[in-house]
């Protein structure tokens, strides 16, 4: 009787077990999730979405990827705060667990509004295009419909072709399109007097606003334009440099630091060391300081155990880089994604600007990258955007901390 009752008792603590180790397994991750559906079939629908999903819009994509002549990756995922996240490239995860060159193509849908994020991967060897070149040239890529999947899937992937091999893109059908606004005519006889009298409205109001500028002009100068950030650069610098230095001095306590985290207290000191170099040069202006507050903010991410990003190239001051756009054909930067957007639209984003050291008539005012670069490590380097050696740069033109 006590053997019985025995395997009883083991028999109903198996049973206990059991469902609680099944509740505490560890869901896999959103990219092993999708590669695990692509063994199947290369269009992944996110499960909370597929009910709805019209079978339409999922049958035009599955034809276009599985005729695009290489392999093509998609996956229409829902926003959630791990799909939100900028510094989650989940083009990249997903390549890097396939491991196959081809379109990785992510799609994901807060309310009826799609966005894209792509990755385009080539054969070693094979040389072409860079897709978001290929997009910038498409004139009808930004009138492309947003509320529906297929366009923009479609459309990407005959972007992709046009990268791989130089085949031409299709014309794209006019229900994929966003309808054009009709051109108003403002001679129209029903709004003539109303234009009429916008008109002589704003000639008043241009009279006003010059007398007004005409009448303060010899009280006070004109704000330098560009320079006029100066202030609120030098306030980011008095802020990261103490938070870098918080960060390194918690990292230097560590007992047994591991080798990566020795590599990242070293890379962290020549940053910060150069921050405070540039800090202490509050004569030189502004690029000088924007030096300052991308080294102070990289000294921080590394110290810290963050990832190291490169500066916005376009314009330091903004969020770091986490976008590459494609400026030109052969040239592509670090950006943040504003700027990417604009890059994208075909535009080239205003950046930070600053006067020139001289000029026919005054001092130019002009994006930094148009000065000469042998005058100065920042612009040389866009920030560090273009070669991670600015804190070695400021340490041979400047010396240390004076």
């Amino acid at each position: 009787m006590s053997a019985l009752l025995s395997r009883l008792v083991a028999l109903f603590a198996v049973l206990a077990f059991l469902p609680l180790s099944s509740a505490h397994a560890a869901a896999p991750e959103l990219p092993d999730q999708i590669v695990a559906a692509w063994r199947t079939d290369r269009v992944y629908v996110d499960a909370a979405m597929r009910q709805g999903f019209p079978q339409s819009e999922l049958d035009r994509i599955s034809t276009a990827a599985s005729t695009a002549g290489f392999p093509v990756y998609v996956a229409l995922i829902p926003r959630t705060p791990y799909s939100r996240q900028e510094q989650v490239d989940l083009p990249t995860l997903l390549h890097a667990r396939v491991g196959e060159p081809g379109l990785y193509l992510v799609l994901i849908v807060s309310d009826n509004y799609w966005s894209p994020r792509e990755k385009l991967v080539r054969p070693g060897g094979l040389r072409g295009r860079e897709l978001a070149s290929v997009q910038l040239d498409d004139e009808l890529d930004n009138r492309l419909v947003k509320d529906r999947p297929a366009p923009r899937i479609v459309r990407t992937i005959q972007q992709a072709g046009n990268a791989y091999d130089g085949r031409a893109l299709p014309d794209i059908p006019a229900t994929d399109l966003e309808p054009e606004r009709p051109a108003r005519s403002t001679t129209a006889k029903v709004n003539l007097s109303a234009y009429i009298g916008m008109g002589i409205g704003g000639l008043i109001g241009f009279v006003l606003v010059l007398w007004l500028f005409l009448r303060r002009r010899h009280k006070t100068a004109a704000t330098p334009q560009g320079e006029s950030s100066l202030t609120g650069v030098m306030t980011q610098v008095a802020l990261w440099v103490p938070k870098a230095e918080r960060a390194l001095r918690a990292l230097e306590k560590r007992r047994d630091p591991t080798t990566g985290q020795l590599d990242r207290r070293d890379d962290a000191t020549v940053r910060l060391e150069a921050a405070r170099t540039l800090r202490a040069l509050d004569s030189e202006g502004l690029l000088v300081q924007t030096g300052a507050f991308v080294l102070a903010r990289q000294a921080f991410q590394l110290a810290s155990g963050k990832d190291l990003l490169p500066p916005c190239f376009f314009d330091p001051t903004h969020p770091s880089g986490t976008v590459r756009a494609a400026w030109s054909d052969d040239t592509e930067v670090p950006a943040c994604k504003t700027c990417s957007d604009t890059v994208k639209n075909g535009k080239t984003p205003r950046g930070l600007r600053v006067r020139t050291k001289s000029g026919l008539v005054g001092k130019e005012v002009v994006p930094y990258w148009q000065l000469d670069p042998e005058d100065n490590p920042m612009v040389a380097t866009g920030f560090g955007a273009l070669s991670d050696d600015l804190a070695e740069r400021v340490t041979r033109v400047y010396g240390g901390v004076r």
